[in-house]
């Protein structure tokens, strides 16, 4: 009589558990690996989508006295707001009305499920000019930020005009001047699309500031 071996039914085998595991670590790193690459392609993307559509908006703004735009790939940086949308920041230059270079900051949001952008803001780069007075005043402009302004006026805009389609800032216009409460007042002039498709109107702005602490107390645009 033939005796047979039974493997009791509740052990496992340790090969068996060994070559299962390896296989699930094998399949979470390729799932991670696979994660990555799509990252690295919706920020590849999102940052080509809003370049595009900051070229777009300067050249619908500025017109023929922007010609020549580029990027400046190192002044880059992305974010992840949320699982579809991607935040682009940079800096970049044109060839402006006489062969100037032209600077300018812009901000952008690319949402990754849609392929679209919003959000588009740039601004052209520059020190504040204060403005001529019957007495000398001599502003302490070292905590007060043009840009923190300006961002506070594209959020009024954009408060007032929802489908706002790009906003431009020129900073050749600024100009500071004392406010009451020692208070001080930035003010200059901008470009914007109220709504993707309609031509550029203008618009003033005013910020008044504390200088002591460079907080942005109130800001408002004329259109």
């Amino acid at each position: 009589m033939t005796s047979t071996s039974l493997r009791p039914l509740g052990r496992q085998d340790s090969t068996g558990m060994k070559i299962r595991s390896r296989s699930l670590g094998l399949a979470c790193l390729l799932c991670a690996a696979s994660a990555g690459a799509a990252a690295q392609a919706d920020h590849a993307k999102a940052a080509d989508r809003c370049e595009a559509a900051v070229t777009e908006t300067i050249e619908k703004l500025r017109g023929k006295d922007a010609q020549d735009i580029q990027f400046v790939g190192a002044k880059r940086a992305l974010s992840t707001n949320d699982d579809d949308e991607v935040g682009v920041k940079g800096e970049g230059r044109y060839r402006g009305a006489g062969g100037a270079s032209i600077p300018f900051t812009y901000s952008c949001a690319f949402n990754a499920k849609s392929s679209t952008t919003s959000g588009v803001v740039f601004r052209e780069t520059g020190g504040a000019k204060p403005a001529a007075a019957d007495k000398p005043w001599q502003p302490d402009l070292s905590n007060v930020s043009p840009q923190e302004c300006e961002a506070a006026v594209a959020s009024a805009l954009k408060g007032k005009y929802p489908r706002v389609g790009g906003i431009s800032f020129s900073a050749a216009t600024r100009q500071v001047k004392p406010a009451a409460d020692a208070h001080m007042s930035l003010e200059g002039q901008g470009v914007m699309e109220r709504a993707p498709g309609m031509s550029a109107s203008p618009f003033r702005y005013r910020c008044e500031i504390d200088p002591r602490s460079g907080k942005i107390l109130r800001a408002q645009t004329t259109e």
